[in-house]
Protein backbone atom coordinates (compact mmCIF):
# COMPACT_ATOMS: atom_id res chain seq x y z
CA UNK A 1 0.00 0.00 0.00
CA UNK A 2 1.48 3.33 -1.09
CA UNK A 3 -1.55 5.27 0.14
CA UNK A 4 -4.27 4.56 2.65
CA UNK A 5 -7.52 6.44 2.97
CA UNK A 6 -10.59 5.59 5.00
CA UNK A 7 -13.47 4.22 2.91
CA UNK A 8 -11.08 3.55 0.03
CA UNK A 9 -11.01 -0.23 -0.57
CA UNK A 10 -7.60 -1.87 -0.68
CA UNK A 11 -6.57 -5.31 -1.85
CA UNK A 12 -5.37 -7.77 0.81
CA UNK A 13 -5.29 -10.97 -1.29
CA UNK A 14 -6.38 -12.25 -4.67
CA UNK A 15 -9.89 -10.88 -5.39
CA UNK A 16 -10.23 -9.80 -1.74
CA UNK A 17 -10.59 -6.22 -0.54
CA UNK A 18 -11.04 -4.49 2.82
CA UNK A 19 -13.25 -1.42 3.08
CA UNK A 20 -11.60 0.51 5.93
CA UNK A 21 -13.21 2.91 8.31
CA UNK A 22 -12.23 4.01 11.83
CA UNK A 23 -13.65 5.82 14.82
CA UNK A 24 -11.74 8.24 16.98
CA UNK A 25 -11.63 6.80 20.48
CA UNK A 26 -9.97 9.31 22.80
CA UNK A 27 -7.88 8.85 24.83
CA UNK A 28 -6.79 5.51 23.32
CA UNK A 29 -6.46 6.47 19.64
CA UNK A 30 -8.73 4.97 16.99
CA UNK A 31 -10.70 1.76 16.50
CA UNK A 32 -10.92 0.25 13.00
CA UNK A 33 -14.43 -0.41 11.67
CA UNK A 34 -13.83 -2.50 8.56
CA UNK A 35 -15.76 -4.75 6.21
CA UNK A 36 -14.69 -6.93 3.28
CA UNK A 37 -15.51 -7.81 -0.33
CA UNK A 38 -14.60 -11.08 -2.06
CA UNK A 39 -14.97 -10.50 -5.78
CA UNK A 40 -14.56 -14.02 -7.25
CA UNK A 41 -17.01 -15.90 -9.46
CA UNK A 42 -19.91 -15.23 -7.08
CA UNK A 43 -19.05 -12.00 -5.26
CA UNK A 44 -19.53 -11.85 -1.51
CA UNK A 45 -20.00 -8.86 0.79
CA UNK A 46 -18.73 -9.63 4.29
CA UNK A 47 -20.72 -7.34 6.60
CA UNK A 48 -22.36 -4.12 5.43
CA UNK A 49 -20.66 -1.28 7.28
CA UNK A 50 -21.98 1.36 9.66
CA UNK A 51 -24.98 3.63 8.98
CA UNK A 52 -22.94 6.70 9.99
CA UNK A 53 -21.09 6.49 6.66
CA UNK A 54 -23.78 4.82 4.58
CA UNK A 55 -23.42 6.72 1.30
CA UNK A 56 -19.61 6.58 1.39
CA UNK A 57 -19.63 2.88 2.28
CA UNK A 58 -21.99 1.99 -0.56
CA UNK A 59 -19.88 4.00 -3.01
CA UNK A 60 -16.76 2.21 -1.79
CA UNK A 61 -18.33 -1.24 -2.10
CA UNK A 62 -19.66 -0.60 -5.62
CA UNK A 63 -16.22 0.62 -6.70
CA UNK A 64 -15.04 -2.97 -6.15
CA UNK A 65 -18.03 -4.93 -7.42
CA UNK A 66 -21.22 -4.21 -9.35
CA UNK A 67 -24.13 -4.62 -6.92
CA UNK A 68 -26.03 -6.59 -9.54
CA UNK A 69 -23.21 -9.16 -9.50
CA UNK A 70 -23.23 -9.65 -5.73
CA UNK A 71 -24.42 -13.19 -5.03
CA UNK A 72 -23.90 -13.49 -1.26
CA UNK A 73 -24.04 -11.17 1.76
CA UNK A 74 -22.37 -12.80 4.76
CA UNK A 75 -23.54 -11.09 7.93
CA UNK A 76 -21.19 -12.02 10.75
CA UNK A 77 -23.65 -10.71 13.37
CA UNK A 78 -26.32 -8.07 13.77
CA UNK A 79 -24.43 -5.27 15.58
CA UNK A 80 -24.87 -1.87 13.94
CA UNK A 81 -21.27 -1.60 12.75
CA UNK A 82 -21.75 -4.87 10.82
CA UNK A 83 -25.42 -4.80 9.79
CA UNK A 84 -26.03 -1.04 9.66
CA UNK A 85 -26.44 -0.86 5.88
CA UNK A 86 -28.08 -4.23 5.34
CA UNK A 87 -31.41 -3.02 3.96
CA UNK A 88 -29.92 -0.64 1.35
CA UNK A 89 -27.45 -3.36 0.36
CA UNK A 90 -30.26 -5.88 -0.10
CA UNK A 91 -32.16 -3.31 -2.17
CA UNK A 92 -29.20 -2.62 -4.46
CA UNK A 93 -28.19 -6.30 -4.73
CA UNK A 94 -31.38 -8.02 -5.91
CA UNK A 95 -29.52 -11.20 -6.86
CA UNK A 96 -27.88 -11.68 -3.45
CA UNK A 97 -28.76 -14.20 -0.74
CA UNK A 98 -28.23 -13.17 2.87
CA UNK A 99 -26.14 -15.67 4.86
CA UNK A 100 -27.27 -15.19 8.45
CA UNK A 101 -28.77 -17.01 11.43
CA UNK A 102 -32.21 -17.47 12.96
CA UNK A 103 -31.21 -15.52 16.06
CA UNK A 104 -29.79 -12.63 14.04
CA UNK A 105 -33.07 -12.22 12.16
CA UNK A 106 -34.91 -12.13 15.47
CA UNK A 107 -32.52 -9.61 17.00
CA UNK A 108 -32.88 -7.30 13.99
CA UNK A 109 -36.68 -7.49 14.07
CA UNK A 110 -36.92 -4.66 16.61
CA UNK A 111 -35.70 -2.29 13.88
CA UNK A 112 -36.61 -3.84 10.52
CA UNK A 113 -38.09 -6.92 8.91
CA UNK A 114 -35.44 -8.98 7.16
CA UNK A 115 -36.80 -10.61 3.96
CA UNK A 116 -36.77 -14.25 5.03
CA UNK A 117 -37.23 -15.46 1.45
CA UNK A 118 -33.76 -14.08 0.66
CA UNK A 119 -32.03 -15.70 3.64
CA UNK A 120 -29.99 -18.84 4.11
CA UNK A 121 -28.89 -19.93 7.57
CA UNK A 122 -25.16 -20.50 7.95
CA UNK A 123 -24.02 -21.62 11.38
CA UNK A 124 -20.70 -22.78 12.83
CA UNK A 125 -19.08 -25.32 10.50
CA UNK A 126 -21.38 -24.74 7.54
CA UNK A 127 -19.95 -24.14 4.07
CA UNK A 128 -21.22 -22.29 1.02
CA UNK A 129 -20.24 -22.89 -2.60
CA UNK A 130 -19.40 -19.47 -4.06
CA UNK A 131 -18.53 -20.77 -7.52
CA UNK A 132 -14.74 -20.67 -7.53
CA UNK A 133 -14.34 -21.17 -3.77
CA UNK A 134 -15.99 -22.86 -0.80
CA UNK A 135 -16.37 -20.55 2.19
CA UNK A 136 -16.47 -21.83 5.77
CA UNK A 137 -18.34 -20.30 8.72
CA UNK A 138 -16.58 -20.61 12.06
CA UNK A 139 -17.33 -19.50 15.61
CA UNK A 140 -14.40 -17.23 16.59
CA UNK A 141 -12.74 -17.36 20.04
CA UNK A 142 -13.81 -13.81 20.97
CA UNK A 143 -17.13 -12.12 20.24
CA UNK A 144 -19.50 -9.55 21.72
CA UNK A 145 -22.66 -10.95 20.15
CA UNK A 146 -24.03 -14.52 20.46
CA UNK A 147 -24.75 -14.80 16.73
CA UNK A 148 -21.15 -14.18 15.62
CA UNK A 149 -19.48 -16.33 12.97
CA UNK A 150 -16.14 -15.75 11.26
CA UNK A 151 -15.61 -16.56 7.57
CA UNK A 152 -12.66 -18.46 6.09
CA UNK A 153 -11.80 -18.51 2.39
CA UNK A 154 -9.42 -21.47 1.80
CA UNK A 155 -8.76 -20.44 -1.81
CA UNK A 156 -7.26 -17.07 -0.85
CA UNK A 157 -6.24 -18.29 2.64
CA UNK A 158 -8.00 -15.26 4.11
CA UNK A 159 -9.79 -15.37 7.45
CA UNK A 160 -12.32 -12.72 8.43
CA UNK A 161 -11.93 -12.93 12.21
CA UNK A 162 -14.77 -10.47 12.95
CA UNK A 163 -14.04 -8.99 16.43
CA UNK A 164 -11.24 -11.36 17.42
CA UNK A 165 -7.86 -9.54 17.34
CA UNK A 166 -9.58 -6.17 17.89
CA UNK A 167 -7.12 -3.45 18.80
CA UNK A 168 -6.87 0.27 19.22
CA UNK A 169 -4.39 2.00 16.90
CA UNK A 170 -2.69 5.41 17.24
CA UNK A 171 -3.86 6.32 13.75
CA UNK A 172 -5.80 4.39 11.08
CA UNK A 173 -3.53 1.97 9.22
CA UNK A 174 -3.98 -0.91 6.76
CA UNK A 175 -1.51 -3.42 8.24
CA UNK A 176 -0.85 -4.50 11.82
CA UNK A 177 2.89 -4.52 11.02
CA UNK A 178 2.86 -0.72 11.34
CA UNK A 179 2.38 -1.05 15.10
CA UNK A 180 5.36 -1.22 17.44
CA UNK A 181 5.76 -4.48 19.41
CA UNK A 182 4.42 -2.78 22.55
CA UNK A 183 1.45 -1.28 20.67
CA UNK A 184 0.70 -4.66 19.14
CA UNK A 185 0.86 -6.56 22.44
CA UNK A 186 -0.99 -3.92 24.45
CA UNK A 187 -3.63 -3.51 21.78
CA UNK A 188 -4.39 -7.23 21.65
CA UNK A 189 -4.91 -7.40 25.40
CA UNK A 190 -6.91 -4.16 25.51
CA UNK A 191 -9.07 -4.91 22.48
CA UNK A 192 -9.75 -8.49 23.53
CA UNK A 193 -10.76 -7.47 27.05
CA UNK A 194 -12.90 -4.64 25.70
CA UNK A 195 -14.77 -6.75 23.15
CA UNK A 196 -15.15 -9.85 25.33
CA UNK A 197 -14.86 -9.01 29.04
CA UNK A 198 -16.32 -12.44 29.78
CA UNK A 199 -13.00 -14.02 28.78
CA UNK A 200 -11.71 -13.38 32.32
CA UNK A 201 -14.39 -15.80 33.59
CA UNK A 202 -13.65 -18.79 31.36
CA UNK A 203 -11.58 -21.90 31.92
CA UNK A 204 -8.20 -20.99 30.41
CA UNK A 205 -7.45 -24.47 29.10
CA UNK A 206 -10.83 -24.82 27.39
CA UNK A 207 -10.40 -21.39 25.85
CA UNK A 208 -6.94 -22.29 24.53
CA UNK A 209 -8.43 -25.37 22.88
CA UNK A 210 -10.89 -23.13 21.03
CA UNK A 211 -8.06 -20.78 20.00
CA UNK A 212 -5.96 -23.67 18.68
CA UNK A 213 -8.92 -25.00 16.67
CA UNK A 214 -9.37 -21.55 15.10
CA UNK A 215 -5.65 -21.31 14.37
CA UNK A 216 -5.75 -24.67 12.59
CA UNK A 217 -7.58 -22.95 9.73
CA UNK A 218 -4.00 -21.93 8.79
CA UNK A 219 -4.95 -18.57 7.34
CA UNK A 220 -2.12 -16.66 5.69
CA UNK A 221 -4.00 -13.34 5.94
CA UNK A 222 -6.30 -12.32 8.78
CA UNK A 223 -8.63 -9.34 8.47
CA UNK A 224 -11.28 -8.19 10.90
CA UNK A 225 -13.73 -5.46 11.67
CA UNK A 226 -11.67 -3.89 14.43
CA UNK A 227 -8.07 -4.59 13.45
CA UNK A 228 -5.60 -3.86 10.67
CA UNK A 229 -4.60 -6.84 8.52
CA UNK A 230 -2.40 -9.53 10.09
CA UNK A 231 0.24 -11.39 8.11
CA UNK A 232 3.39 -13.48 8.52
CA UNK A 233 4.94 -13.95 11.96
CA UNK A 234 2.39 -11.63 13.57
CA UNK A 235 -0.30 -14.27 13.06
CA UNK A 236 1.14 -16.90 15.44
CA UNK A 237 2.14 -14.10 17.81
CA UNK A 238 -1.45 -12.84 17.85
CA UNK A 239 -2.71 -16.34 18.63
CA UNK A 240 -0.18 -16.67 21.45
CA UNK A 241 -1.38 -13.38 22.95
CA UNK A 242 -4.97 -14.53 22.55
CA UNK A 243 -4.25 -17.67 24.57
CA UNK A 244 -3.02 -15.51 27.45
CA UNK A 245 -6.13 -13.36 27.59
CA UNK A 246 -8.07 -15.28 30.29
CA UNK A 247 -5.22 -14.62 32.72
CA UNK A 248 -4.80 -10.91 31.92
CA UNK A 249 -6.34 -8.54 34.52
CA UNK A 250 -9.63 -7.12 33.18
CA UNK A 251 -9.52 -3.67 31.66
CA UNK A 252 -10.56 -0.99 34.16
CA UNK A 253 -13.37 0.99 32.57
CA UNK A 254 -13.36 4.77 32.40
CA UNK A 255 -15.45 6.31 35.17
CA UNK A 256 -17.41 9.51 35.73
CA UNK A 257 -14.25 11.00 37.24
CA UNK A 258 -12.51 10.48 33.89
CA UNK A 259 -15.39 12.13 32.06
CA UNK A 260 -15.35 15.08 34.46
CA UNK A 261 -11.63 15.52 33.84
CA UNK A 262 -12.06 15.38 30.05
CA UNK A 263 -14.88 17.92 30.17
CA UNK A 264 -12.78 20.26 32.32
CA UNK A 265 -9.93 20.07 29.82
CA UNK A 266 -12.34 20.65 26.93
CA UNK A 267 -13.91 23.66 28.58
CA UNK A 268 -10.54 25.19 29.38
CA UNK A 269 -9.63 25.10 25.69
CA UNK A 270 -12.75 26.92 24.48
CA UNK A 271 -12.51 30.73 23.98
CA UNK A 272 -14.74 32.67 26.43
CA UNK A 273 -17.06 33.93 23.69
CA UNK A 274 -17.93 30.40 22.50
CA UNK A 275 -20.47 28.08 24.19
CA UNK A 276 -18.95 25.62 26.64
CA UNK A 277 -19.12 21.88 25.72
CA UNK A 278 -21.29 21.30 28.79
CA UNK A 279 -23.77 23.89 27.51
CA UNK A 280 -24.27 22.44 24.02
Amino acid sequence: METFNLLQPYKIAEETFVIPWALEAPPVGHFPMNSMVIRGAEPVLVDTGAPAVRSQWLEAAWSVVDPLDVRWIFLTHDDRDHAGNLLPVLAECPNATLLTTWFSIGRMADEWETPINRCRFMIDGDTIDAGDRTLVAKRPPLYDNPTTRALFDPKANVLWAVDTFATNVPTPMPEMAALSPDEFRGGQFFGGSLVSPWVALVDAQKFRTVVTDFQHLNAEVIAGCHCPVLRGPQIPEAYDLLRQLPEIPPWAEFTQADLDQWMAVAESSVPPEQPRPSET
